[in-house]
């Protein structure tokens, strides 16, 4: 399923205004436990991870809580920003997922279900 995605894969997260400061929260979207299991399966890496929804350069060393800063868990995966919006409605007519309609019918009823399978 990986190697027949598209090159770029249409990705969110949230910004938020906390004590007068923006922050980029983009780790929201896998949780502590989910986490801890990935690394417990994968012992040996002590470096940079790409896979199961991660993609950091130090999996170890997470930046995932909240404390005032920003928050990542798909930071190397980030290739494009295409800003600001207020609703995802707005951002989903001026951008989408570039994929053919085949593929997309694959992944959604059989891509999908494999890679849930697996995880």
């Amino acid at each position: 399923v990986y190697r027949n995605a598209p090159k770029n894969i249409f990705h969110s997260w949230v910004e938020i205004n906390f004590e007068n400061q923006w922050y980029e929260l983009e780790a929201f979207i896998l949780d502590k436990t989910y986490i801890k299991k990935l690394q417990e399966r994968n012992p040996e890496c002590r470096g940079a991870f790409c896979g199961y929804g991660v993609a950091v350069k130090d999996f170890r060393n997470l930046s995932i809580e909240f404390d005032r800063n920003n928050t990542y868990i798909q930071s190397e995966g980030i290739n494009q920003d295409f800003g600001v919006y207020d609703c995802p409605d707005e951002l989903l007519k001026e951008h989408h997922q570039e994929i053919s309609a085949f593929k997309a019918f694959a992944y959604r009823h059989i891509g999908r279900h494999l890679m849930n399978r697996n995880v």
